[in-house]
């Protein structure tokens, strides 16, 4: 799958262009926070999204900035991979959910 990253979004899309997968990471005075990720259903337990939250973290330590999350898939990615020191961001919200 060819994913096109945007600033603070990295996202796939079919050759119609509809969203098969997304991520987003809005920054802030240098802390970048994972707030939404979507994966369409035909690719769902393919292991998309943690590649959307792999791919996420690797641009956000690139780019300098420290490591959030809101999204809960990525809260729980995250402490997965201890490896990566992450700035609390106060208590899960529910992601975003988009039906396209």
């Amino acid at each position: 799958m060819d994913y096109i990253e945007e600033k603070d979004r990295i996202y796939a899309e079919d050759g119609n262009g509809r969203l098969l997968a997304e991520i987003t990471f809005p920054t802030r005075c240098g802390v970048s926070t994972i707030d939404h990720t979507y994966v369409d259903d035909s690719l769902r337990g393919q292991g998309v999204a943690g590649k959307l939250v792999q791919k996420a973290v690797d641009r956000i330590v690139s780019e300098g900035n420290m490591i959030a999350a809101t999204c809960p898939y990525a809260v729980v990615w995250l402490q997965r991979h201890p490896e990566y020191k992450v700035v609390e961001s106060g208590s899960p919200i529910a992601c975003q959910i988009r039906r396209h």
